[in-house]
């Protein structure tokens, strides 16, 4: 006993917590903005947006089997995490500059291999960190200090994925650079300045590091102990009580055993993938399902990636109390009395949380605007005239007030159509804003379009195609339909915030036309015509079209502008978000921590890191779905497909919860040598650690 208490803390540690730290930052924090870049930067529709980034976590947790074998059978754990953390780097590095527009670096070539060399490093050093952190210390001597170094460890995992969460969506959103309202560029270096910290900082500890040498991998081992069973079953005529007993000649008894006993663990993580399948759409699905609401809470603005750190902030909230509270008093009534029971409630919440989006869902498509679609047209007349005009269209009678707009959302259209309209300026000629009583002539419609018309002091001669989708990147789309003198010349239309111009847009007396789509923060703003104001404390809402509609009468001292909402903004609320995320979360602390642990204590003590790397292939496959369903695009609302994940993450663990009837608890003995290690939110689990261990 004295022996533990006199040994020094291992002062290795420090530097292992904190390249943890930097590594998790930097891995989060690109996580966190990168399924809105693919989609608003990179410009890829919001399926294939979905595919790349399950496809890049598919592979984050698929290197770790390469990871495992590189530590365990070649490189060692120090030099397989140091390498594979350059490899992360520049990665990181590459995303960065390809984000970049001054560099004119191919944006998508760079950024997909920078995705690859982060899911090769991230992934690859994931089996590695928290066991060389393990071998650090002497057991079972330093047991007690051990345990403390892995709750410090996972401190600073979900620290460092919390605050990054928090704060590269903020970079992203509130920094301007190169001319963009956004500022990817810097949310992607500042990840990477950490990455390259985290090096820097694990190759500092090198002195102090306890270092064990390669000694065999146990996957190996298994591949090839299986292989050739397979091949012996094939050659052999002698008949076997087992399969793998054709192996038992050449790897003995004890290895075939214990294979024998992890394929039973194996079975049961058949039905789990779809788990992960649900749980890690909250970076993709999710985000975008938050880009079409509005995050404005007083003068402070949630960012829809931001969302996301709500998971490690109410992982760290949750665990203490479902181990503290919920656990026994749910043990009295024996509900969640045995992990599988943990792991089936987990899944079952995360179904629950599908269904609570797809209900949010069908309330948000409430708010998306009217498109046009194959057989159906849009129409809008904008009067840039302070009077009333009465209007009427093959003999439907309207009127437009002045500097407003008149529109028909659903017109029946076959291929094209020519409408009569006819204008009644006498309202408009009298009061010095036309040069004529009135107007007639014929409106070209096509399907699938919106088509707007300006009403001028000639007539209504001018149209253009209009935009009335909702804004990609959410931010509010501004556009100038303003009308000048053409005595006076040119002149500028200024937005402003705060007195500083945030956009300027050229108008030309004698080339009147809608100016392009400019966009805005999501900010109050004063617009001016030159040095004269016009407007003040104008609203731009998140996910809004407007148009500046108005005119320049300079002889007769006449000037004003309205704003029009062609695109209604977001109006329905972040926060209607937040069950589902709480919901999810508490399914992640019933079925990932849980399943760690199941995973680890029911599995041979040769088989443990076997067990780790199958865990972390479950997180593989459960990404691989979400590609496939994506790619198949069964559904044209999203909606239904929320739905879908959520009926098949219930049928999973139905199957599961027959499967788990039949399976027989190992017992688990006192540990003296082996620490079960939690990473938490990765999903990872340190291979137990021997002081004897070759």
């Amino acid at each position: 006993m004295s022996t533990k208490k006199n040994m020094k803390y291992p002062k290795s540690v420090f530097f292992i917590i904190s390249n943890e730290f930097c590594e998790r930052f930097s891995y989060y924090g690109m996580r966190t903005v990168l399924t809105l870049y693919l989609r608003d930067i990179l410009n890829y529709e919001e399926t294939t947006t979905t595919v790349i980034y399950h496809v890049f976590t598919m592979f984050v947790y698929f290197f770790p089997l390469l990871g495992a074998i590189l530590a365990d059978s070649l490189l060692g754990k120090f030099r397989t995490i140091f390498y594979l953390s350059i490899i992360y780097a520049i990665g990181q590095l590459l995303l960065a500059l390809s984000a970049a527009p001054p560099l004119q670096i191919p944006g998508r070539e760079f950024s997909l291999l920078g995705l690859l060399l982060i899911a090769l490093g991230s992934g690859g050093i994931k089996p590695c960190v928290a066991a060389f952190g393990g071998d650090q210390f002497i057991l079972p001597q330093q047991e007690q200090q051990l345990s403390t170094f892995f709750s410090v460890f996972y401190f600073s995992i979900n620290s460092g994925s919390l605050i990054s969460s928090f704060l590269t969506p903020i970079l992203r959103s509130s920094v301007t650079c190169f001319g963009d309202k956004t500022c990817y560029s810097l949310s992607f270096l500042v990840p990477a300045i950490l990455m390259t910290i985290s090096i820097v900082i694990f190759a500092l500890g090198k002195p102090l590091y306890r270092i064990t040498q390669p000694s065999g991998n146990v996957v190996v081992d298994v591949s090839k102990c299986v292989c050739y069973a397979i091949k012996e079953k094939i050659r052999s005529k002698k008949k076997m009580d087992h399969w793998l007993d054709y192996s038992t000649d050449k790897y003995g008894r004890k290895l075939v055993n214990d294979i024998k006993d992890t394929l039973q663990v194996l079975k049961l993580f058949l039905p789990l993938p779809i788990f992960w399948a649900l749980f890690d759409q909250q970076g993709s699905r999710w985000t975008l399902q938050a880009a079409r609401m509005n995050g404005e809470i007083g003068s402070f603005t949630i960012q829809p990636d931001q969302m996301q750190v709500f998971n490690p902030l109410l992982v760290v909230i949750f665990i203490p109390i479902f181990e503290t509270c919920i656990y026994p008093i749910c043990s009295k009534i024996r509900l969640l009395n045995t992990p599988l029971k943990k792991l089936t409630i987990g899944g079952l919440l995360a179904a629950l949380s599908f269904v609570i989006s797809a209900i949010v869902e069908l309330q948000l498509e409430k708010t998306y605007p009217v498109l046009p679609t194959t057989g159906m047209s849009q129409i809008r007349i904008f009067n840039t005239m302070d009077c009333t005009i009465p209007i009427t269209i093959e003999n439907e009678k309207s009127i437009i007030k002045g500097l407003d707009m008149w529109e028909k959302m659903n017109v029946e259209v076959n291929r094209s159509v020519i409408l009569k309209y006819s204008l009644d300026m006498t309202d408009c000629y009298e009061n010095g804003f036309a040069t004529i009583r009135g107007d007639s002539g014929d409106m070209n419609v096509t399907e699938a379009e919106a088509v707007s018309w300006a009403i001028t002091p000639a007539g209504m001669k001018y149209s253009y195609i209009d935009n009335v989708s909702k804004p990609k990147a959410g931010l509010p789309l501004v556009r100038s339909l303003v009308r000048l003198s053409p005595v006076l010349g040119n002149s500028t239309l200024y937005i402003k915030e705060d007195s500083k111009i945030a956009e300027k847009i050229e108008l030309y007396a004698n080339e009147f036309g809608a100016s392009k789509l400019y966009e805005l923060k999501s900010d109050r703003y004063d617009i001016y015509l030159d040095e004269k104001l016009l407007k003040e404390n104008v609203n731009f809402q998140l996910g809004g079209v407007y148009t500046i509609l108005g005119y320049d009468m300079p002889k007769a001292d006449k000037s004003a502008i309205s704003i029009i909402t062609v695109t209604p903004p977001n109006s329905m609320h972040l926060m209607w978000l937040l069950p589902q995320y709480i919901v999810i979360t508490m399914a992640e602390v019933l079925f990932s921590v849980t399943g760690l642990e199941f995973a680890f204590t029911q599995s041979p003590p040769s088989m443990k890191s076997l067990l780790q790397s199958c865990w972390l292939l479950t997180v593989a496959f459960g990404n691989l779905i979400v590609v496939i369903i994506a790619e198949v695009s069964f559904f044209d609302r999203q909606v239904y497909e929320f739905f879908l994940f959520a009926g098949l993450m219930f049928l999973f663990m139905i199957a599961f919860s027959v499967m788990t009837l039949f399976y027989k608890y190992v017992d688990v003995p006192d540990q003296t040598e082996e620490e079960i290690v939690l990473e938490g939110k990765d999903g990872t689990v340190n291979p137990s650690y021997k002081d004897d261990e070759k």
